[in-house]
């Protein structure tokens, strides 16, 4: 049906549509002190709107609302539907303690009681 429409209509749409999306998503992306919201995220890679965003490659955090949860190295991939599609080259979970360097016995005690 949309192959119907003037173009501006169709343009106008896909505005909108990326619009609503980027209000009700709670991810995104930050930049130093620059934040862009990401409408779509998927296992390798997310997509951004391409007027608020600029081309951005390297090293950026991403948000969960006030969450920090990855850290990611990403390069723009493609431009499709007002939208611009990253791909991530390296994805890491933020962790709020250190790895572990060694294995952890799941039904160890965890902690000893004194003699009584």
């Amino acid at each position: 049906m949309l192959e119907f429409l003037p173009k501006d209509i169709v343009e106008g749409l896909a505005m909108a549509r990326n619009r609503e999306a980027a209000r009700k998503s709670r991810l995104r992306v930050q930049v130093g002190e620059a934040v862009f919201p990401v409408l779509r995220f998927w296992h390798d890679g997310f997509a951004m709107d391409a007027v608020l965003t600029p081309k951005l490659r390297g090293l950026v955090d991403v948000y969960d609302g006030s969450r920090h949860i990855f850290q990611c190295l990403i390069v723009a991939s493609s431009e499709e539907h007002g939208q611009i599609v990253y791909e991530f080259k390296r994805n890491t979970a933020v962790r709020d303690s250190a790895p572990l360097d060694y294995w952890r016995d799941e039904h160890a005690p965890v902690g000893y009681l004194p003699k009584a």
